[in-house]
Formats: C-alpha cells, structure tokens, sequence
C-alpha cells in the first residue's frame, strides 16, 4: 500500500466533488436542513395548552385560581363556557384540549377548609399531552391550595426531588444529539454508497482498473475524502445545536469529534460496502437509506427507549451503530461525559467499523465481470 496513490484518488475525489454540485449540496446542505426541520419539528414539550373555563361561582377567588392558569406557559384559555354544553362543544371541536370546570362552592370550600373540587375534562385522543395536562393540572392545583390555605397539614411523606443533567426538562436538549446522531447515519452511508457506484456507471472503473491503484488504497482513497465531509458536517451540526437551538454542550468538544471520527469510519464504510455490491447508483442509495435511517431512527434509542422493546429487537439494536454514538451524544452534550465512561461503546463501534471495512475490501474486485 503506498500513500502516494491513496493521495491520487483523495484528490481525484475532491476534485470530482467539487465539479458537482448535487454532491456538494447533498455533503453540506442536506445535514443543515434536516437538522433544521427535525431540530424544529420533533418536540415533547407541551406548551400552550388550549383550555375552556367553566367558572360557576364567579368569585375573586375562582379569578384568581384561573388566573394561575393563564399565566403558566402550558395553558392558553381560549374561551369561557356558559353552560356544561359549550364545553363538549369546545372539546369536540377540537377548539380546546382542556375544559376546567369550576364548582358553585370553590371559594367558599376554600375558605372554610373543605374540600373544592373542580372537574377537570383532558382531549384523550392524545395520550402522552393528555397525561402531561393532568400533571400540570394537579401541580398548579396543588400549589394554589397550598398558598391559600394558611394552616396546611405536614404531610408525612415529602420526597425533595431533584433532575440531574437536564433541570429543566427541555426536550430539545437530548433530541438536537440523537438528531445529530440519525442525521450523520444516513449522511455518512448515501455519500459513500455512490461513490464505487458511479464509477461502474460513468465506465470510469475501467481506467481505475487499469492503473497499479490497489484496492484498499481506492477504498481508503474514497473513504479519506468523505470523512473531511463528515467531519464538517458534525462541526456544524454541533454549532447550530449550541447557538441555535441553545443545547448546552457539558462535555470535550475534543471527545465528541474523536468519537464522531470513528462512528464515521463505519458509517462510511457501510456505504462503500453497499455500492461494492450493488454497482448502482439509484439500488445503492435507496438500500442506504433502508439500512441506516430506518434503525438509526426506531431502533437507536433516540425516539423510542431500548429497554421498552421486546427482547428480540434489544438484541438486534446491538448491530446498529448510531445506538452506540447516540448514547455517546447524549452523555458528552448533556452529563458532561469522559471517555472512560464510554469504553463499551467505544469498542463495539470500533468492531463494527472495523469489521465492515474489511468486509467491504474483500467483496471489491479489481477486475471487470
């Protein structure tokens, strides 16, 4: 293997890059634009609930109880109910997902101590916001009858709760690293998935053919180029996670391009490995896209928790690399994590791309079929 002609075919790459400008737009436009419309799109956050208020007693105390209400961030009133019938209509018109109703008694329940309950009706046609309504619900209600009630009852238990990592529970701070994640899975497999390909298809592989280029220098060759690529992209994927969606980064800035470097290698590698067998371009893209976006997206633990699968899909998430590097995200952007904490995933992710690689130079044959 001699450097001198893996030089050869990095610079023939780039300067074939460079001529294309589909290719370039795909490498540096493409991870910015779904980083932009999954960034934006994709939130667990519940904010601006609408909400109907049936208040019956009319009082500055059952005011002030909505007012708790409105000037939360999770509600929004949207109207004020006369009678029971105008809130199945605001619910059924989907006009409002909360409906609040205030009894006769409230403030005078309140004032004498006794119980006030009010009824409170929650759109279940969304189970998650539905659930997430009821707690903000209670919390508010909760915090209302404390601050009014003057002589309160110690309670027997009091758990002093506490979230690490992510204190205010913003869903955005660990779904920007999973994006990041998914977003270079599929980056790293179409860009390369092409590359053998388009040779075959331009009739170029022939001349390649011709020359003393071995194949693992061609491989490497190709790999070396979109690997700078890739590396670019996760550079300014991390950027805009930082500046634009303000995600804080607690961790090395040092590991995280470290750790990206090797889920590249084996992204990358996949890709080549896809456009060795497949000579097709239109073939060796889609079957990218099917192997790296489908398990980065559902089997990655980025949406959806590993330990909530059946045991089946757990095991088969162990051969999906973005599992490993989005564990490695989420722990260097959100707990500040150093390598030694990350050596299982380390190691399997080197497996992974080690093993792909030489999979990939075994199946390339220097030679016309």
């Amino acid at each position: 293997m001699k450097l001198m002609r893996i030089k050869a075919i990095v610079k023939k790459e780039a300067i074939q890059i460079l001529r294309d400008p589909l290719s370039l737009a795909m490498a540096f436009l493409m991870p910015v634009m779904l980083l932009f419309i999954f960034g934006y799109a994709i939130t667990m956050d519940v904010d601006n609930l609408s909400t109907v208020v049936y208040d019956r007693d009319k009082s500055s105390m059952s005011r002030e109880f909505i007012a708790e209400f409105r000037e939360s961030r999770y509600f929004t009133i949207v109207g004020y109910a006369d009678k029971q019938a105008d809130i199945d209509r605001y619910i059924d018109s989907g006009t409002a997902r909360v409906a609040i109703s205030i009894p006769e008694d409230f403030s005078k329940n309140m004032k004498t101590g006794k119980n006030a309950e009010i009824q409170v009706a929650v759109d279940g046609s969304d189970s998650n916001t539905a659930t997430i309504a009821l707690g903000y619900i209670s919390a508010i209600s909760e915090l209302y009858s404390q601050r009014i009630n003057k002589t309160p009852v110690a309670p027997i238990l009091t758990p002093r709760v506490r979230v690490w990592y992510n204190p205010e529970l913003k869903s955005r701070n660990f779904i920007v690293p999973g994006l990041i994640a998914v977003i270079m899975a599929i980056i790293a497999a179409l860009l390369t998935s092409l590359t053998i390909a388009r040779e075959w298809e331009r009739g170029t592989m022939e001349q390649l053919i011709s020359t003393p280029v071995k194949p693992p220098e061609l491989i490497i060759g190709k790999l070396f180029t979109y690997f700078i690529i890739g590396l670019i992209d996760v550079l300014i994927s991390t950027l805009i996670g930082i500046y634009l969606f303000d995600v804080p980064l607690k961790g090395s800035p040092l590991l995280l391009m470290m750790l990206s470097s090797l889920f590249l290698f084996g992204g990358l590698s996949l890709g080549i490995l896809i456009s060795v067998v497949a000579k097709s371009q239109l073939i060796a893209s889609q079957v990218s896209i099917i192997v790296s976006y489908l398990p980065a997206l559902l089997l990655s633990g980025f949406m959806f928790s590993i330990s909530n699968m059946p045991a089946p899909l757990q095991i088969v998430t162990y051969i999906i690399p973005a599992r490993y590097f989005v564990t490695m995200l989420k722990a260097i952007y959100l707990k500040g994590s150093a390598l030694n904490l990350l050596v299982f995933e380390t190691v399997l992710l080197s497996i992974f791309g080690f093993l792909v690689f030489m999979i990939a130079n075994r199946k390339f044959k220097k030679r016309i079929e």
